[in-house]
């Protein structure tokens, strides 16, 4: 019983991780091939108002709006390079989930890299430096402290 338990938790698990699609049924393709075009694309495209979820996976009105927009271009016969160069123009490289390495995206490519380098610097600095000494107890403070032991030890 108690593996059915555990069985049914990690399975429990395994569901709730899975991406949860917010493309609606509506908004599909009557064409597998052209559908699963447009889930590809949608795959590569920032969501604006989430920015860390793709448009395929976020429930935001905006984008709904750009699938659908996808799926309209695709039907009229647009490739994906037009329909991806359509949404950079207007909406620049952010909204591309792994934009190109160019002058203009340099700073968005080295931030990561150059955050965890000073963070390094930081910690091997910080593990560098001696601890400082702490000063020896004077003979109060000795004979406090013997004081303090015999009163635990009596109770």
């Amino acid at each position: 019983m108690k593996y059915l338990l555990k069985l049914a938790f990690v399975f429990g698990l395994l569901l709730s991780s899975a991406p949860a699609w917010s493309v609606e049924p509506s908004e599909m393709l009557s064409n597998p091939v052209l559908e699963a075009r447009a889930r590809a694309l949608s795959e590569q495209l920032r969501c604006l108002v989430c920015q860390n979820e793709s448009i395929d996976e976020s429930h935001a009105d905006l984008a709904r709006d750009i699938r659908v927009l996808i799926r309209e271009k695709i039907a009229k016969g647009e490739s994906n390079d037009q329909i991806r160069d359509f949404l950079v123009a207007r909406y620049g490289d952010f909204i591309l989930l792994k934009p190109p390495f160019k002058a203009e995206t340099l700073l968005l490519w080295l931030t990561a890299p150059l955050t965890l380098t000073l963070g390094g610097i930081v910690i091997f600095r910080a593990s560098r430096r001696p601890i400082p000494a702490t000063a020896a107890l004077s003979e109060d403070e000795e004979r406090q402290l013997a004081a303090n032991d015999e009163n635990d030890a009596k109770k």
